[in-house]
């Protein structure tokens, strides 16, 4: 199975983001992360640089929707360009609905749970969804340490996944870096968000090319992978 890379624009040089992206040609997904300063303590980017972006690379976008109101912005996301969007379980007033619309307007629906929040409540909501995303720092801001905590809750979601044989992408983010990876892949994470670990590099065409590589190996040996 085929790890995925998703560089994270939060870590880039906010003043050359056309050039960031192209940075990043090889990865499979442009992670963008969206802060409203509600419900994360930061404030970043929004639809008008989404739209920029969409125009400026052909790396499809990965729109990580870290806001309050999910139901009325998040379909904002895929007219902009995305194609995939994620709210979070936490904000979202009805979350079968908005992954159904976000489908609907032709792009892949995913669903957050930030560190604290379990996955056992929302598993009937799994066969809505395209990804799944397991906050593997609080939510917020870039560079944060990962949190190994997490490791037996992405176990127990890739049971979840296998148990209902669904085609769920599982993805991780958060403190995702060399030394952090393999755990993830090892645990059942497929889709990998990483931000300084990449932007930080001095060629973050070849961390990109990296980290899929040590993602893919240890998934090669991992149990969940084998029983796929």
């Amino acid at each position: 199975m085929a790890a995925q890379i998703n560089p994270s624009i939060l870590s880039a040089d906010f003043a050359r983001l056309a050039d960031e992206a192209q940075a990043v040609a090889g990865a499979d997904w442009l992670h963008v992360d969206v802060m409203d300063n509600h419900f994360v303590p930061n404030l970043t980017l929004g639809v008008p640089i989404v739209e920029s972006l969409a125009r400026a690379t052909d790396t499809p976008l990965d729109c990580h929707l870290m806001i309050e109101a999910p139901d009325r912005w998040a379909p904002q996301y895929v007219e902009a360009g995305a194609g995939s969007v994620t709210f979070h379980v936490e904000a979202a007033a009805a979350p079968v609905r908005l992954a159904r619309e976000i489908r609907a307007k032709g792009a892949r629906a995913s669903m957050a749970l930030r560190p604290a929040t379990p996955i056992e409540p929302y598993e009937d909501l799994l066969p809505e969804l395209d990804m799944l995303l397991i906050m593997t720092v609080e939510p917020g801001f870039g560079g944060q340490a990962f949190l190994d905590i997490m490791l037996p809750k992405i176990r127990r979601t890739r049971e979840l996944i296998g148990k209902h044989g669904l085609d769920l992408w599982l993805q991780v983010d958060g403190g995702v870096s060399a030394s952090t990876i393999e755990q993830c892949a090892d645990a059942g994470a497929d889709v990998f968000v990483a931000g300084s670990a990449v932007y930080g590099a001095q060629d973050p065409a070849e961390a990109v090319r990296a980290l899929r590589n040590q993602a893919e190996a240890a998934t090669g040996k991992a149990s969940w992978a084998c029983d796929h």
